[in-house]
């Protein structure tokens, strides 16, 4: 079904401006600088032209339906938007500007942005409406120069200065007033002779030949007539008051409107019948006590919004740039004034571009989905704070969730009920324009609730997972623990640490404070954590003063072992100590006793990782019954980090078993219980090989790899570690098992 042609967009911006004023201008309080510019963006040019088609179409009852529904989505858009601006210090901008401090700065962009153009075009589009008023009354004048003149006359205003657009709202005001008293004269006239029809037949609009229409439909033609609600929240830096000013300006401004729309449609439903009321979009003029004074109403309600979308949307445009969403610093000057007249000169020329193009109709149904998506994320900052519970959350308005969700819900409701096709468009774009500002890693200067309302969100996940049972084995990934006592140290494993963890794993410095190294350290972990979080692993530092690193160590592990992302696995080196071996003795005692799994690195010197392509698990002998079992002891965990190596590396794994005996039935037994592990382990390219001879014979026949995963005994023999470097030419990790680790799960 076609829509009838007329402007459908709803405005968002105040007729006043959004100045920050160095010279200290007086300040506004609700009536002019809330209620006034509210109350005339949300009446216009559908209450003059189009309702009677909706009051002729559903009837009353159903208009009343209509009504109810589209006032009451944005009476909870405007209850969540006056709760929210009781709780922050809204800056320019407007809605960019709660969302930006709310949710960041790219979520703030990926809404103003497209706002911005929205409310640019909502411009052309109320240009448009008061041409098709001006041509009633004056139908030899060319269309062209009638956009153009008024083009002229708004963007003249607000280049000039927005404080004249401000008093012009007075006089808007009073015409909008005038016409309403001379529709309402009628009453005391004795004209209102026709029974209401309470519920209509739906027969459709003259432009389709009264083909019928739908409820919906309906819904979706009267929905901007309820729009036009963030005109408080746009000048809240002009306000005496704001916190107090907002709400009960805004809130205000939505019931007076809604009383006035109900009572139109009775008016409507009694002036006309219903034949009239469908076909006649200027009922309105016509049946009113005096015509002219309703004509002028409409001229004073599209000028108006226009003149509100010219002076508002420069606002937004100059706080994207002052934000660092746009990065075009001319557009963030202001003149001395406080005046964005680059901003405005850009706006102007937007819109100029497009009335040059004479036809919006295909642009009209995606600005209104911008407008919508607006309102949808106030109310889903305002439910999401509410449901966290957050301290800082402390607005002096407080509503019930409920409204805020169903808010939410019925801005969601109506973009897919006006166009689902190009709400779906809509929403696209505003995705990839928060996608491409999140990669421009933009900084708020004043910064946002972004952590807080992750650290909330981790604290309900976290009390969840408690009240769950524990199933640390499908979960698993290494969380590695790190002690650093010298920075050699976290350099020369950076590589590796990176590859461990590359699977979603988790990074945790510990630094162990101590001595001249102190200072250096203090200084260049945080660096190396951000090396480490830009290369996408997620990294994290603590630091330990302690007599001893070992006991620091110790004394970091048990503290640590309480936390909800503790670590499960420590990373440390073989020590080339000997006074050092006992220490790491205490430090594999208490890991087990904390279930902690332990890598322990040792670095061949010259090969170091080498190709960083082939890994070789070994398997201590399960013999003489080689059996499987669920419990596979240090085996799970290294199987798992030769399957993180492998896909990190793009690599190969040999999974290696020795045969002490030699004893053909044994090793035929050897080959098919690890064929029957990794077909369990869900490993099927792995390479088996099961050799004879003792272990250390064995390390020497097999080809050299890049790294050897093999079990760590309770018991380190310190002399063995080398051995294996020795034999094999390639570096070691070695790995015990901490109980929570199943390669079967």
């Amino acid at each position: 079904m076609t829509a009838p042609s007329v402007p459908t967009v709803p405005a968002d911006a105040s007729l006043a401006e959004q100045v920050q004023d160095p010279e200290g201008h007086r300040k506004y309080g609700t009536f002019a600088g809330v209620f006034t510019p509210t109350i005339l963006t949300i009446l216009g040019v559908i209450m003059y032209l189009r309702q009677g088609a909706v009051v002729g179409n559903a009837g009353l009852l159903g208009s009343l339906l209509v009504i109810g529904l589209v006032c009451g989505i944005t009476a909870c858009t405007g209850l969540a938007l006056s709760s929210i601006t009781t709780n922050i210090r809204i800056g320019a901008g407007g809605a960019y500007s709660i969302i930006a401090q709310s949710l960041g700065l790219e979520a703030g962009g990926s809404v103003g942005l497209p706002l911005y153009l929205a409310q640019a075009l909502a411009t052309t589009m109320y240009i448009f409406g008061f041409r098709e008023g001006w041509l009633f009354l004056f139908p030899d004048h060319p269309a062209l120069a009638v956009d153009l003149i008024l083009f002229a006359v708004l963007f003249g205003v607000a280049l000039v200065s927005a404080g004249v657009a401000f008093r012009i709202q007075y006089l808007i005001l009073g015409i909008i007033a005038l016409s309403l008293v001379s529709v309402f004269g009628t009453v005391f006239t004795g004209e209102l002779t026709h029974e209401p029809q309470l519920w209509g037949e739906f027969p459709g609009f003259p432009e389709d030949g009264f083909e019928g229409t739908g409820f919906w439909f309906l819904f979706a033609l009267f929905f901007p007539a309820a729009t036009g609600i963030m005109a408080g929240a746009n000048m809240s830096g002009e306000l005496e008051n704001p916190r107090r000013s907002i709400p009960l300006g805004t809130m205000s401004a939505i019931a007076l409107s809604t009383v006035i729309y109900i009572a139109l449609a009775w008016w409507l439903a009694r002036a006309a019948p219903p034949e009239e009321l469908v076909s006649n979009y200027t009922v309105m003029i016509d049946r009113a006590l005096w015509g002219p004074a309703v004509l002028a109403g409409l001229l004073g309600a599209t000028f108006s919004s226009g003149l509100a979308s010219l002076v508002g949307a420069p606002r937004i445009l100059h706080a994207l740039a002052e934000g660092g969403v746009l990065p075009v610093k001319r557009l963030a000057e202001r003149t001395r004034k406080g005046e964005p007249r680059n901003a405005v000169i850009v706006t102007g020329g937007i819109v100029l571009l497009s009335l040059l193009l004479r036809d919006l109709n295909t642009v009209a149904p995606l600005i209104t989905m911008f407008f919508l998506i607006t309102y949808a994320m106030i109310n889903v900052v305002v439910f999401v704070e509410q449901s966290l519970g957050l301290i800082s959350f402390r607005p002096l308005l407080r509503i019930p969730r409920a409204v805020s969700f169903l808010g939410a819900a019925g801005c969601l409701f109506a973009m897919f009920i006006i166009q689902p096709v190009v709400g779906i468009v809509a929403v696209t774009l505003v995705i990839s324009v928060y996608w491409l500002l999140l990669r421009g890693q933009l900084v708020a200067p004043g910064g946002d609730m972004r952590s807080g309302l992750f650290v909330a969100l981790a604290e309900w996940a976290a009390r969840k997972v408690t009240e769950l049972p524990p199933s640390p084995e499908r979960s698993w990934k290494p969380n590695i623990l790190v002690p650093v006592e010298h920075m050699a140290e976290v350099r020369g494993a950076f590589s590796l640490l990176v590859d461990l963890t590359s699977q979603g794993g988790s990074v945790k410095l510990m630094g162990l404070a101590g001595g001249d190294e102190a200072p250096r350290l203090r200084s260049e972990l945080p660096e190396m954590i951000q090396a480490f979080r830009r290369k996408g692993v997620f990294a994290q530092l603590t630091f330990i003063e302690a007599a001893s690193p070992g006991v620091g160590l110790r004394a970091g592990m048990q503290a640590l072992n309480g936390a909800f992302f503790r670590p499960n696995c420590v990373f440390l080196r073989v020590p080339t100590e000997p006074e050092r071996e006992e220490e790491f003795r205490q430090v594999v005692q208490r890991a087990a006793t904390l279930r902690m799994g332990l890598m322990v690195l040792a670095y061949h010197p010259e090969s170091r990782l080498g190709r960083k392509h082939q890994v070789n698990v070994w398997v201590r002998e399960q013999g003489p019954d080689w059996t499987l079992t669920m419990r596979l002891g240090n085996l799970d965990m290294a199987l798992l980090t030769g399957h993180i190596l492998r896909k990190a590396w793009n690599g190969r794994i040999r999974l290696i078993t020795v045969v002490r005996d030699g004893d053909p039935e044994e090793v035929a037994r050897a080959r098919r219980f690890l064929e029957q592990l990794l077909d369990l382990a869900r490993m099927p390219k792995v390479e088996v090989e099961v050799l004879t001879g003792t272990l250390e014979e064995a390390m020497a026949r097999v080809p050299t790899p890049d790294l050897n995963v093999m079990g760590l005994s309770r018991d380190p023999d310190f002399s063995f570690t080398q051995r294996v470097l020795e034999r094999t030419g390639a570096s070691c990790l070695f790995v015990r098992d901490s109980e929570d680790e199943n390669v079967l799960a």
